[in-house]
């Protein structure tokens, strides 16, 4: 992958088109024929034609090459990945350009809408929106904001959770009691989150705008968020009165949400730079810009992987495990488990979480009738700072970053504050850093590619599914359809022995006679024919409340011509 991160390529999967079977392609049809009758009125203006400029066809799943060749026209490429990618990975990539989109496919029995992502979501729900240039502009600034999110340890332990529940409910040979299993679990893991971290409000921003966004005037709003973009059931319903309609403000951020529930209430933007002002008021708060205590504060309660960067420019990144305070200052800082030290967001040589794999601490501020640029090699030193830290050693070496950023080492060191050990000497050597105070803290750790996996980065693949012998003649069935539409020569002599084979072989297989009835329309096939599909169709859709709203939909643009 040209340009594109170690650390981010093990998410990268081949599509495999050919995984797709018929039923794929006819299920992709039939959703993306009704999302445009009904989009082509209720969409942001650029959606049809951006369906149309990223090479998304109606008839048959996109090659996701063919739309990150049309999306490089627009500063964007799409890559293919399988199913959930951690939300950190997630936001790299498109901060990076770049459109993630689940390779997989829904399966007929979540036709309307899937709890995982697929192909039908990230193709034809984020992808033509991209072409618009402001609301392109604010993905990536989105991504750029939440790249420097605090993720907490139970975000992920909550992520994980609906990561396994949406892909068992999507599985088709999941059993029941695994279902109810993982949904016992996510329950548990919700129950225990305890605050909500900067990665949870920017999901919850994200959900609301990128995914359940409405634009334009608050009485007649227009679609623009994928997750209504890719659901023929949600994109009717957000619009209804039932779905009550707020203005788009930072306080988004509050509201929670349930994505195996219809929302009860959506966001509306005046237009696409409104959402570049709510996620700069957002981003105003977060401790990537604010620093400090506070920012420290959450860095300890996400209990995870977090980068510390102070005045100097160095940069700790770490679980932080507590600070001490003189007065307001902040006095030392402590991390536990492997650390790294880098600078401008590249690790330093010698700082690897190897080399601090037990954690590491320091001291922060001004010394007292001292100076680091005075300190001399082999040369024993009792310094003592400005909050009441006290160090002694003898200096092994001075690392010079830059004119205000350096490392001291000590050999035989003891550092102290208020009589309690900070340091000793049997824990080896003492690396101090310089720098007065936490200008920063941000999500992740400084130079993710040296760091390696953190938690939020693992990568997990969808298994491909098992097929039975009787799904695999059904898909044969659905080929056969589609290559009659694809070969209008051979309907004349093909369709009827078809039609009796279908009736044999699915009886009960509404997309396969909704297909057939479509091609009645449109050749002028015996019209005895045509009525008999027509009933039989009404007679699944009187049979099964399931399906009822699919046939109608169905064969309410069964005389349209694609």
């Amino acid at each position: 992958m040209v340009n594109l991160p170690h650390h981010l390529q093990k998410y990268i999967v081949k599509q495999n088109y050919e995984k797709y079977t018929a039923l794929d392609h006819a299920v992709w049809r039939y959703v993306l024929r009704q999302l445009k009758s009904f989009l082509k009125i209720h969409a942001h203006e650029c959606y049809l034609d951006g369906l149309e400029k990223t090479g998304i066809d109606i008839d048959k799943i996109p090659k996701i090459d063919a739309i990150s060749e049309k999306l490089e026209k627009f500063g964007w490429r799409a890559l293919p990945v399988s199913g959930f990618i951690p939300p950190a990975a997630f936001m790299e990539l498109q901060s990076l350009g770049v459109l993630p989109i689940a390779s997989d496919m829904r399966s007929i029995d979540h036709l309307l809408y899937t709890p995982a992502p697929d192909i039908v979501h990230e193709a034809a729900g984020h992808a033509p929106i991209l072409i618009h240039p402001e609301y392109a502009n604010y993905l990536r600034q989105y991504a750029q904001v939440a790249k420097k999110a605090i993720l907490s340890k139970q975000d992920l332990e909550q992520y994980e959770a609906i990561r396994v529940l949406s892909d068992l409910k999507e599985n088709p040979n999941s059993t029941e009691a695994e279902i109810k299993s993982a949904e016992s679990q996510l329950e548990q893991v919700t129950r225990r989150i305890s605050f909500i971290s900067e990665a949870s409000e920017l999901s919850r921003m994200n959900w609301w705008t990128a995914e359940y966004g409405l634009i334009g005037e608050m009485n007649n709003p227009k679609i623009f968020g994928a997750g209504l973009l890719s659901s023929v059931g949600e994109s009717r319903w957000c619009l209804s009165k039932r779905v009550r309609k707020v203005p788009l403000t930072v306080d988004c951020i509050k509201q929670s949400y349930d994505i195996t529930e219809p929302q009860p209430q959506l966001f509306v933007a005046k237009d696409f730079k409104n959402l570049v002002d709510v996620l700069e008021s957002m981003a105003q708060t977060m401790a990537f810009k604010v620093g400090g205590v506070s920012g420290l504060d959450k860095a300890i309660k996400a209990e995870s992987v977090n980068t510390v960067q102070l005045d100097s420019g160095i940069q700790i990144s770490g679980v932080l495990s507590k600070y001490h305070l003189s007065g307001q200052t902040i006095a030392y800082l402590q991390f536990t488990g492997p650390t790294q030290i880098s600078f401008q967001d590249k690790e330093l040589t010698g700082h690897d979480k190897n080399y601090h794999q037990h954690g590491y601490g320091s001291p922060l501020g001004e010394l007292v009738d001292q100076d680091w640029a005075n300190l001399s090699v082999d040369q024993k030193y009792s310094l003592i700072y400005k909050s009441g830290v006290k160090i002694e050693g003898t200096v092994t070496q001075v690392k010079s970053i830059s004119d205000n950023a350096k490392i001291i080492t000590f050999k035989n060191a003891t550092a102290k504050f208020n009589d309690q050990i900070l340091f000793q000497p049997d824990w080896g050597l003492y690396d101090v850093i310089t720098g007065h105070v936490v200008t920063s803290v941000f999500g992740g750790p400084a130079d993710r590619v040296a760091y390696g996996e953190t938690d939020d980065f693992i990568a997990k693949t969808v298994p491909p599914p098992i097929y039975t012998e009787s799904q695999k003649n059904l898909f044969s069935l659905y080929q056969s359809v589609r290559n009659l539409r694809d070969n209008p020569t051979q309907i004349k002599d093909s369709f009827l022995s078809l039609y009796e084979k279908v009736k044999a072989n699915a009886p009960t297989e509404w997309l396969l006679f909704l297909e057939l009835l479509e091609i009645c329309n449109t050749q002028n096939i015996v019209p005895e024919i045509e009525a008999e599909l027509l009933a039989r169709l009404l007679n699944l859709k009187n049979q099964n409340d399931k399906v009822a709203g699919l046939i109608e939909d169905g064969l309410s643009l069964s005389h349209e011509i694609n």
